[in-house]
């Protein structure tokens, strides 16, 4: 069984990320997305919402798709000091389950385009797969040798390579293209804009009686 964590600050969790994990669900042929919140995020500003709140998004968000979990290693009372370095969740994962347990780890293109300025990124493929969701604006090639050259050497388009192996491929999704983003939802809260479109209805009201992204708490 292939394994999935999506990781990320969901700061808050919206449809640009729900929609796209849903349509993987369907392509790829996964029985589950474990949903992995960042504490520390080594290369995006830090969450404006506490930890127990996005935590809370996240649980609103999924509590009625069996299909998603929530992974909470990178935000547990051990890890509170510490920068989220995904190698080393996925090293701990992969000690957790073993050499032969399958695993994907799910990001946008924006994320792939950055991973030079990663932590250890050449090893990432050591411990898991890489899924690659559609981003508007970001183009599947980069101009970065180094890394074309390393996807080149691992892209497959075959997604059940994925189930066949544990780990080492590069697979971009067909995921729809979702122009959604955090910094968005928050900007438009802040300008008392409605954004009862972009995220679940259970986590747009947790928002409001948190008085969440508001520089006018309520």
């Amino acid at each position: 069984m292939l394994t999935a964590l999506f990781g990320g600050t969901f700061d808050p969790i919206h449809y640009g990320h729900l929609r796209p994990a849903i349509a993987l669900i369907k392509e790829v042929g996964l029985t589950q997305i474990s949903l992995l919140p960042n504490n520390i995020p080594p290369h995006k500003p830090q969450p404006e919402a506490t930890t127990a709140q996005r935590l809370a998004m996240l649980n609103l968000a999924i509590e009625d798709m069996p299909l998603f979990s929530i992974d909470t290693r990178e935000i547990s009372q051990g890890n509170l000091t510490r920068p989220s370095y995904t190698i080393n969740t996925l090293q701990k994962w992969r000690s957790e389950n073993g050499d032969r347990a399958g695993l994907a780890f799910i990001m946008g293109q924006d994320s792939l385009l950055s991973l030079p300025t990663w932590n250890n990124w050449k090893t990432l493929l050591d411990y898991c797969h890489l899924i690659i969701c559609r981003r508007p604006g970001y183009a599947e090639k980069t101009d970065n040798v180094e890394l074309q050259s390393w996807i080149n050497a691992h892209q497959t388009k075959n997604s059940l390579d994925l189930h066949h192996s544990p780990n080492g491929y590069i697979y971009f999704a067909h995921t729809p293209l979702e122009d959604i983003s955090a910094t968005e939802i928050r900007k438009n809260i802040n300008n008392q804009q409605s954004c009862n479109n972009l995220l679940p209805p259970k986590v747009w009201q947790y928002i409001h009686a948190q008085g969440l992204y508001s520089a006018k708490k309520s």
